[in-house]
Order: C-alpha cells, then structure tokens, then sequence
C-alpha cells in the first residue's frame, strides 16, 4: 500500500470560496497550509482525489438538521475506492444576503445549495411565503451569483463570511429552524488508512444477496453478538432495482480492532459484499479525553496482566 503524500497536501472542497466545506477545512491547523483546490460540485471534489489528481478531497457528509448529504454519500459507496482519513464537525449558522438596497419586500426568488435551504424551510415559509427557492451547487456559488448578476430580487442562503468575500448585506442572520446546527465532514483519499488512535469510528456498507425476511437482523446480530456499538445506520438504494437497498453502518472502533476485524470477516462471508469506507479517529476534545482515558486503563490493565504472568512457576 502506498504511503500518504507527505504535507503540503492538494485538497479538493465545495467551492466556490467562501463556503462551510472551506471554513471547516480551515479549522483544522495541520491542513490549512494545504493547497486548496475548489470543486464546482461535491462530486467533481471526489473525483478529483479518485483520479490521484489532488492528495484528498473534503466534502459534507451530514447534517443534524437535515441528515445525510447523499451526493457525497452516493459518490463514496458507488463511484469512488476513498477511504476517510478523518472527520470534522462545524457548527453552522446561515445568513439571508442580499444586494444593498434590497428589503424583504423585494424578494422573490432564493437561492442555495439544497440541503442548506431546507434547514431554513420555516423561516423562508413565514418570511417569505411567496419566493421561490432555487438551487445553486453550493451556498457560496449562491451569494456569488447575486452578487456578480445584481439580482436585486433574489437572496442568498449562505455562511456570514461569504457576506465579506462578495460584497452583500445580511438581510438577516442565523435562519436556520433549529439551534445547534452543525454538519459533518469528512477527508478522504485513496489508499490509506489511518492508524488507531485508541477512539475509532469504521465506515462500512453492507450489500445483501437478496431482500429477504431478517437480512437486516442478520447484519446486526453479527455487532451484537461482540458488544459492538453502532453510532449510524441507515439506507440507501443500490442504483439496481426498485426495493433493493444497501446499509450504511457506522461502527465504534478500529478495522485493527481483532473484535471488530472478526466481526467485518464474517459478514464479508455471509454477504453479497461489504465495502469498507474507513478507520478514522473520533474529533473533539472529549474524544481526545477517552482517548487517554482509554490508553490509562490499557497500561493498566497489561501492568495487571503482566503480575499474573509473574506468578506462573517454571516449567519442571
């Protein structure tokens, strides 16, 4: 397996600038010195990594709002051979840009990235019961695009920084329908997996021969049965059939993990196919805190070991 590309990496993102995939790339220190290469479309990003013509590509992967981002999602299990690398966590905040001048009177149209505009659904409905909701390939190319066409009736559904980076106004701020919004990203690149940390989450997708009666209790026994938790799961169609659907499960731990490595070996056996999308370290300082609340009781536990195996009388 070849080895990753050593730092500076080229990592391609939703574009244009000015977008949430940018800001929570920026938000890591180890990659903000990459260059940055932006993707018209999520899918031109993974394209990109897959054809080795950048180091990775970051993109969206969920949103607590709004769930999956399935053009990410879709382009992983059915286009691309990427593996995570790791994963970010941005809270987000959306902004109503518009022209200078332009009052809410003024608006008929709004333009976003689609999933960005459904977590702004209420508020557009009670604000603006009479536009019409247009989509735009990301929240930035939406503020670009009233910005450089002058569309005096038309907003933007964007990041505040993209207020800065093309010159609007906030119309109003923070519009999205619930608190604590955030979305979930993900680097991936070919090739490598990253090292356990001793905090994991695996990325697998499970294919089944045939839909049949259990085939889902069947998949799940297999964690069950080796007290592995699950943090996600869900559905997504194969592309193949109607009623033929693939399971994503998100699955705490390691593919080093000799419980979890087991647990992947038998259902590589029982299924149609298993793909496997990554081992990659949980974020957040409180992972950084199990992290070595883990390591602790390792050391631990091998010291306790180790005095055991102290006791054991020669042989003969």
């Amino acid at each position: 397996m070849a080895a990753p590309p050593a730092p500076p990496w080229r990592i391609a993102y939703l574009g244009p600038q000015g977008t949430f995939s940018e800001e929570a790339l920026l938000s890591q220190p180890d990659l903000a010195e990459a260059e940055l290469v932006a993707s018209a479309t999520i899918a031109d990003a993974l394209a990109a990594a897959a054809r080795r013509e950048v180091d990775a590509a970051f993109v969206p992967i969920e949103n607590s709002i709004e769930g999956s981002i399935n053009a990410a999602l879709d382009e992983l299990i059915f286009a691309t051979d990427l593996l995570v690398q790791r994963e970010v966590v941005l809270d987000v905040h959306l902004d109503l840009l518009v022209l200078a001048g332009t009052t809410l009177a003024d608006v008929r149209t709004v333009l976003s990235y689609p999933p960005a505009s459904a977590q702004c659904r209420n508020f557009v409905a009670t604000n603006l019961p009479g536009a019409t909701v247009g989509a735009t390939s990301s929240t930035a190319d939406a503020a670009r695009l009233v910005a450089e066409e002058r569309l005096a009736d038309t907003a933007a559904v964007a990041p505040p920084v993209a207020a800065k980076l093309y010159g609007l106004e906030v119309l109003a701020h923070g519009i999205e329908d619930h608190p604590g919004n955030q979305t979930r990203f993900v680097l991936v690149a070919p090739g490598v997996v990253p090292p356990p940390s001793g905090h994991d989450r695996t990325l697998i997708v499970c294919f089944q021969h045939a839909d049949r009666p259990g085939s889902l209790h069947q998949i799940l026994g297999q964690f069950a049965a080796r007290s592995l938790n699950l943090t996600r799961i869900e559905s997504r169609p194969t592309k193949q059939a109607l009623g033929d659907y693939c399971f994503v499960i998100e699955i705490e731990g390691h593919v080093a993990d000799e419980v979890l490595g087991d647990c992947l070996r038998e259902l590589h056996v029982e299924l149609e196919a298993v793909k496997f999308l990554g081992s990659y370290p949980v974020p957040g300082d409180a992972a950084s805190e199990q992290r070595a609340r883990i390591d602790a009781e390792r050391r631990s536990a091998d010291a306790w070991l180790g005095s055991l195996r102290e006791r054991i009388a020669p042989d003969g």
